[in-house]
């Protein structure tokens, strides 16, 4: 579990689609996360269906954000923050081997718990400021560091994320680097050139 985890943003759900299918060409997307704030949750399963299709006919894991009924619902994997759920109930109630990720902040001491009780990845941020959540604060790389010396499952760094940025961010020990919008935010013709230097900082 290594690479580009790519988050959805709240563009129209047609170009989102088309933007997704590009980035997911490319094979170089280790992640989806579908995270879909401002759209109503009744539309949200329809949304599901349409993304986990794309993400099938790419191989490519796909996560439901803060959402454990969607997520079973569909039968897919999980990234719940502090306050979305416990990861036994997913455990519980997902199928076996999805990914669950856990929203640890800053905190070394909430990753430990998110892991003893069977988090599939830890996450970390905001590593930098960032527009999309801006009450998440700056954590920087320390972090990372800490947690790369402390544990063995993959580490997932959030906030703020570019190209340019994240060589530091993946060499303090950072296997998994969630990004919208230096992806999403690009247009259509853009992003498999984006990607493909996401991915080089991974090689």
């Amino acid at each position: 579990m290594r690479g580009l985890y790519l988050i959805t943003n709240d563009d129209p759900i047609q170009l989102l689609l088309e933007k997704l299918e590009v980035a997911l060409a490319t094979g170089q997307i280790a992640i989806l996360q579908y995270r879909r704030k401002k759209v109503a949750k009744s539309d949200q399963p329809n949304e599901v269906e349409q993304i986990k299709a794309l993400s099938e006919k790419y191989q490519t894991p796909l996560v439901i954000n803060d959402d454990l009924a969607l997520a079973e619902q569909f039968g897919l994997g999980v990234h719940l923050g502090q306050s979305d759920g416990e990861i036994t109930e997913a455990i519980a109630c997902l199928p076996q081997g999805v990914i669950i990720g856990r929203t640890c902040l800053n905190s070394l001491e909430l990753a430990e718990k998110a892991i003893s009780e069977g988090a599939t990845y830890v996450a970390f941020g905001a590593v930098y400021a960032t527009s999309t959540k801006p009450e998440a604060g700056n954590v920087g790389i320390d972090v990372i560091k800490q947690a790369k010396q402390k544990f063995v499952l993959p580490i997932c760094a959030i906030g703020g994320l570019t190209v340019e940025n994240s060589q530091v961010v993946i060499e303090a020990g950072a296997s998994l680097c969630a990004v919208i919008s230096d992806i999403l935010g690009k247009s259509t013709a853009e992003i498999p050139a984006r990607v493909e230097a996401w991915a080089q900082l991974f090689a």
